[in-house]
């Protein structure tokens, strides 16, 4: 299964997954997919040590030798054209296994032996990778397609991914089956009750009451997102002065709260870019939250579509954009319109 997730607390909603999965006895493996790393590159160190594991457990030996052999094929060949693989060699590679050099059928072998030593011993491999919108679209489907394989030979090798909205349409361009194959959840804001509760349970366990203003105000300032609930969770506890919480105290926690996520949460994705992809992002705040339509946006910056095509296409590779119907264009993390403003205030930005 694959969870595409979107907007923020998709990495703390992963780890928690993660640890209900290890909780039960299940073999996990955490990769984080940075922008230019291969595929290769980031799973060969972890199964490595997921293989080793298993390699401890007797009756699974044998499978993960041999899975620890198709390893050395594999770094072995694929290094010419990946030439970021870097990866301990524990035995030498067993002729004529997982080492073609071509990475679809290497990468099914080697998740085939993986699959054995798991099935051997009792248990599962979970492999989470998180931002895994930044694995190129190749081999994206080669990762499609190597999961594909072991579903059919019914292998215990399991994904669960993590990434931006864009996520669900690049698998399914890199494999017309993924949408069979894998379910996609959505986060979002959370739903106002579940929003409420986010805030009035730590409280109620300190014996602390908010008011109904207070508590209103934290839903909107926030949307309801769950990690900017828990900012203004925080802040607003640093700041109130007694029980009940008052209204006040938020509007005093969000000066220190918004100060605290331009400097590191959305300060962090700004760094990243182009001055023409902030002018870009800029042009789109001035529209408001979004989604905006690719022209609106061209009229707003004061350019043609056809050269802000590049400009866009660029941002989605980035994470910063994304596209929710064709034509379409919004941020993919909320509130980063406002942000934008306060960044690149007034007109000059023009």
């Amino acid at each position: 299964m694959l969870v595409g997730l979107r907007g923020v607390g998709k990495t703390v909603l992963l780890d928690r997954v993660r640890e209900d999965a290890e909780a039960v006895g299940i073999h996990t493996v955490r990769i984080e997919a940075p922008e230019g790393r291969s595929l290769p590159a980031l799973l060969a160190p972890q199964l490595r040590q997921a293989l080793l594991r298993l390699s401890q457990i007797e009756k699974a030996k044998d499978f993960a030798v041999r899975g620890l052999r198709a390893l050395a094929g594999f770094a072995r060949k694929l290094k010419v054209t990946y030439a970021d693989i870097e990866v301990g060699i524990d035995y030498e590679p067993e002729p004529g296994l997982a080492d073609n050099g071509d990475l679809e059928h290497d990468l099914q072998a080697l998740f085939e032996q993986v699959g054995l030593a798991a099935k051997a011993a009792g248990t599962a491999l979970a492999i989470f990778i998180d931002e895994l919108q930044y694995v190129e679209e190749p081999q994206l489907a080669v990762l499609i397609t190597a999961m594909h394989r072991t579903e059919q030979r019914r292998l215990p090798v399991v994904l669960v991914g993590a990434g931006l909205p864009q996520l669900r349409g690049q698998m399914g361009n890199a494999k017309s089956y993924a949408e069979r194959l894998f379910d996609f959840p959505t986060i979002g804001a959370l739903p106002p009750d579940a929003a409420r509760e986010a805030i009035e349970k730590p409280l109620w366990s300190e014996n602390v009451e908010i008011t109904p203003d207070a508590m209103n105000l934290i839903l909107e300032v926030t949307q309801g997102y769950a990690y900017f609930l828990q900012e203004w969770g925080s802040h607003t506890w640093l700041v109130a002065t007694g029980s009940p919480i008052l209204a006040n105290a938020v509007r005093q926690a969000s000066v220190t709260a918004v100060a605290a996520l331009d400097e590191s949460f959305f300060r962090v994705r700004f760094d990243r870019l182009t001055p023409k992809g902030k002018k870009y992002l800029r042009a789109m705040a001035e529209l408001g939250p979004g989604p905006h339509r690719s022209g609106d946006i061209a009229d707003t910056f004061g350019a043609g579509v056809s050269s802000l095509a590049p400009t866009r296409s660029s941002l989605i590779g980035k994470g910063m954009v994304w596209s929710p119907n064709h034509g379409d264009t919004a941020f993919t993390v909320p509130l980063f319109d406002e942000f934008m403003k306060r960044i690149m205030p007034g007109a000059d930005w023009r």
